[in-house]
């Protein structure tokens, strides 16, 4: 970006006028070290900058959000909540998708096809010798947990990450299934019901190249378990006051209860490792940013479809060039204007 300078404020010559103000002047250009902005940023570039600055609070402002829809209370109704969370659902949009929306070319097709190659490519890139975050996910995600070394530090990540349990622990005690129950037996059954998913998790994540010969059968126990969870869900939906909302609300909670698990299973980097569950910790964790970043994805792609968003959001960017009369795809096609001295 470049500033304009008089001539007089360089060299100290040029009359004032009467006013005060200078007459004759040559006018000069002064870098002021802020670029103009015309390249295009990669989403797997944009999502590593603001994932865990901007996307994880944004996604938790509107978990908190939707509990409030489900089970909050306004005296005034629909209308009450609007006005009472029309600015958290504004800052969260903003926190998700102002990087996307501020980026040059972000709604063209060909660039979300090209940015959804390299994210997928950076997502499943495993790593290795001399490998950078930039190039692979595991390599980033390990650099993400540089910050957590001290006793002091583990403490207080892991006091933060309980919050979440408050969360699942509200869930839990408001759906339709448990009726007016508030046992402590609910909530204890929550925790079979997160455990039995954790193993079912780990059964379709297992390798049967790394962890048995018998890979055919491997491949039917999968199957066998896939089924017999799919029974046993409609059956258990069947004969007991389980709702659509519950299976929301059930999938909200145990997003949240994952998420502290995994957060602190980062914190306690060492034990998780001594026990052998390392591997199956990285592999939730990949299963989050995807889900992440497909949900940050999706809607981008979808109005991509429109070319008059891709024209809006360049008239957007460049409301100023455009009504110079500058042709910005020239600038954008790396072309440099003629200056004549």
């Amino acid at each position: 970006m470049w500033r304009k300078l008089s001539k007089n404020n360089l060299f100290g010559y040029g009359k004032p006028d009467e006013l005060g103000t200078v007459s004759s002047s040559v006018e000069l250009y002064g870098k002021t070290g802020r670029g103009f902005v015309v390249q295009h940023i990669k989403f797997a570039e944009n999502y590593r900058l603001y994932s865990r600055s901007h996307f994880v609070k944004a996604f938790e402002v509107a978990m908190l959000l939707i509990v409030y829809i489900a089970y909050g209370y306004t005296k005034g109704g629909a209308t009450s909540f609007i006005l009472i969370t029309i600015s958290s659902w504004f800052l969260v949009f903003s926190w998700l998708f102002a990087p996307y929306i501020f980026n040059p070319c972000g709604f063209e097709w060909q660039k979300i096809v090209e940015d959804f190659d390299d994210w997928i490519g950076w997502l499943m890139y495993k790593g290795g010798i001399g490998a950078k975050g930039d190039k692979s996910w595991e390599v980033w995600w390990e650099e993400e947990q540089a910050h957590i070394q001290t006793l002091r530090g583990r403490i207080l990540e892991t006091i933060l990450s309980l919050r979440f349990l408050i969360f699942q622990y509200g869930i839990v005690y408001k759906l339709h299934v448990g009726g007016h129950n508030t046992s402590l037996g609910i909530y204890i059954f929550s925790w079979i019901a997160l455990v039995i998913a954790a193993a079912i998790f780990k059964a379709f994540t297992i390798s049967p190249k790394k962890h048995g010969k018998l890979p055919v059968i491997w491949r039917f126990l999968q199957m066998v378990i896939a089924i017999s969870l799919v029974v046993g869900l409609i059956l258990f939906v069947m004969l007991t006051t389980l709702t659509t909302p519950d299976l929301f609300a059930i999938s909200l909670a145990f997003i949240a209860t994952g998420w502290t698990m995994l957060s602190l299973a980062i914190t306690w980097k060492r034990f998780v490792k001594l026990i052998g569950a390392w591997g199956s910790i990285r592999e939730i964790a990949r299963m989050y940013d995807a889900g992440m970043g497909l949900l940050i994805f999706v809607p981008v792609a979808l109005l991509s479809w429109f070319p008059f968003i891709s024209a809006f959001q360049s008239r957007f960017l460049f409301n100023q060039a455009f009504s110079r009369g500058l042709e910005i795809s020239l600038i954008l096609a790396g072309n440099k204007a003629n200056v004549q001295s």
